[in-house]
């Protein structure tokens, strides 16, 4: 039989390769990670496997560890991510940045539209609207399957932008695509 320890371990070393845990979602799994770190840490030493938990943001999630020449295969193979689908986490994480800045607010909040207004800046023009709307619902849809957006209960096509969002667009990234976008408006000035 488990002792509370144990089960608590076990919980969440599973919640974590289910995908982001989260402190106000995920409590019992954020107050064993903050008190028995070590345990669940060791757990995915083991595999190349990194826990990093985030105490200020309010989030935990697994990271390959990079060992160097001797290190293990990844667990997780990398995927490149579409143009659509990069471009609206680096509007996002931009949007984040700014209302960090100016705003009060718990969560960042977007629409549907406020979404689709960001990237049409930046999408192909083309005559068929409906393709168009297709795409940014599909770019969405992706988004939130990856972890990004989280569709708010009761409230169609309104959002909640994850905070894990800074853990995979850092600000280095932010920088060098905002050069490439102020590249892009020069061209299409010219």
């Amino acid at each position: 039989m488990r002792n509370e320890t144990e089960l608590a371990t076990s919980t969440a070393v599973i919640q974590l390769m289910r995908g982001v845990a989260y402190r106000e979602t995920h409590e019992d799994v954020w107050a064993t990670l903050l008190r028995h770190p070590a345990p669940v840490r060791d757990h995915f030493a083991t595999i190349g496997v990194e826990v990093v938990v985030d105490e200020a943001e309010g989030y935990a999630y697994l990271r390959s560890r990079d060992d160097g020449d001797d290190a293990l295969p990844r667990l997780v193979n990398r995927r490149a991510l579409s143009y659509p689908v990069s471009l609206l986490l680096v509007l996002l994480r931009k949007r984040m940045v700014e209302w960090e800045s100016t705003s009060n607010d718990a969560r960042l909040i977007v629409s549907r539209d406020q979404i689709t207004e960001m990237l049409a800046l930046f999408l192909a023009d083309t005559p068929n609207e409906a393709r168009q709307v297709d795409q940014v619902d599909t770019t969405i849809k992706k988004v939130a399957d990856l972890g990004f957006l989280r569709a708010l209960r009761g409230q169609r096509d309104t959002f909640e932008v994850r905070r894990i969002l800074k853990a995979y667009v850092d600000a280095q990234t932010l920088a060098d695509f905002a050069a490439k976008l102020d590249d892009y408006r020069l061209q299409e000035r010219a």
